[in-house]
């Protein structure tokens, strides 16, 4: 830090397993990319090239290796997976993993319907080659899962061997573990934490709001999912109380 203050809560430090920050790239340049590590990489765990991004992006491999380089795991959305898994073409995808090698890998159902049980043998199978993100919570805003639904897909999806669990959210922060307004769904979170391990989860987080009510659940070193490039330096700030949402809740603890 670039100077000293007393009563700002400490961090973890990288490579972490809690107070973890995934980073959202929607579409991001070269230029962009390097910009982006120069401002924030500090404060950046793993990057999540969004849905099916880079089915599309341009100089896909350069970017993987800017990233790379900097010690900044990359994996796809989980949405590219159900579009090979959909297709019929799960081998390919695990092709595709290998030729760009990468390390990690989300595994999803959010926008398909998937046994539960098959979604599951995903996991194990992709377990065995990298380490799997398994997302929880469905992309359609009318259908709501109960929390012991969550619960029970949560706890097996972990005992499958994925290393940690996503809330869904989207991008936007509007379905899933939040209502259409953003509001969070509180009391689905809080039955969740009595039955599922805080360090095994990344709350999908876009929206201030949301970023500010988990830290204030959890602390700082909460981990939070789906963060814009242009709002990892303020969360940071909100983790260390140096916002006015935060500021009065680390003083003096």
């Amino acid at each position: 830090m670039n100077y000293m203050l007393k009563s700002i809560p400490s961090r973890t430090v990288k490579p972490r397993n809690s107070g973890f920050t995934m980073a959202m790239d929607k579409g991001l340049s070269l230029r962009e990319v390097e910009d982006f590590i120069d401002a924030s990489g500090d404060f950046i765990d793993i990057v999540k090239l969004g849905w099916a991004t880079s089915f599309v992006t341009k100089k896909l491999k350069e970017k993987i290796e800017i990233y790379r380089s900097a010690g900044i795991p990359v994996y796809f959305g989980g949405t590219l997976f159900e579009a090979f898994v959909i297709r019929d073409q799960f081998e390919d995808y695990v092709n595709l993993l290998n030729k760009y090698q990468l390390t990690f890998a989300e595994v999803s159902d959010g926008s398909i319907t998937l046994d539960h049980d098959i979604k599951c043998k995903y996991i194990e199978t992709l377990a065995k080659e990298v380490t799997v993100l398994s997302e929880v919570g469905s992309k359609d805003a009318a259908k709501i899962i109960p929390p012991y639904k969550w619960i029970d897909q949560m706890q097996k999806e972990l005992n499958a061997g994925a290393w940690k669990v996503i809330g869904e959210s989207r991008e936007g922060g509007t379905v899933g573990l939040f209502r259409d307004s953003g509001e969070v769904r509180q009391g689905l979170v809080e039955e969740i934490l009595t039955q599922v391990p805080e360090e095994k989860i990344i709350w999908e987080a876009p929206q201030k709001e949301q970023q500010v009510w988990f830290i204030k659940l959890l602390g700082s070193n909460v981990n939070l999912g789906n963060i814009a490039p242009n709002e990892i330096i303020p969360l940071e700030t909100l983790r260390l109380g140096l916002r006015g949402d935060t500021f009065d809740f680390f003083l003096n603890k």
